[in-house]
C-alpha cells in the first residue's frame, strides 16, 4: 500500500522559512509526479509546486521566487523549501503523488505564518 508521511509544518513569523518533507513508501513507479498543495479554511485545495521524477517543476505564481521544490528519487521523498513566508501562505499543506495514474495524498501538515 502506498503511504505518504509529511513533516516540517509549524508556526513561523512573516519573512521566515520552513522546510516540508514528504516520504512515499510502497510500490512506487520510477516515473511519477510528486508535489505540494495547500488549503486554507473555506478555500479550495490549490497546487503550490509539483515535480516530476525527470526533474521538471512547476510553481503557483504566488510562490515563485520564494518556494523551491526538490526531490530525492532514490528515497521517494519530496521537499518544499519555503522562504520569505507571508501570512497568506497559512494553510494546511498536503503532499501529493501521482503513481500508476492514481492520486495519493498525505494527511496534511499545518503551516501558520503570523507575528
Amino acid at each position: 500500500q502506498v503511504q505518504l508521511v509529511e513533516s516540517g509544518g509549524g508556526l513561523v513569523q512573516p519573512g521566515g522559512s520552513l522546510r516540508l518533507s514528504c516520504a512515499a513508501s510502497g510500490s512506487i513507479f520510477s516515473v511519477n509526479t510528486m508535489g505540494w498543495y495547500r488549503q486554507a479554511p473555506g478555500e479550495e485545495r490549490d497546487m503550490v509546486a509539483i515535480a516530476s521524477s525527470g526533474g521538471r517543476t512547476n510553481y503557483a505564481d504566488s510562490v515563485k521566487g520564494r518556494f523551491t521544490i526538490s526531490r530525492d528519487n532514490a528515497k521517494n521523498t519530496v521537499y518544499l523549501q519555503m522562504n520569505s513566508l507571508k501570512p497568506e501562505d497559512t494553510a494546511v499543506y498536503y503532499c501529493n503523488l501521482i503513481n500508476f495514474g492514481a492520486a495519493y495524498w498525505g494527511q496534511g501538515t499545518q503551516v501558520t505564518v503570523s507575528s
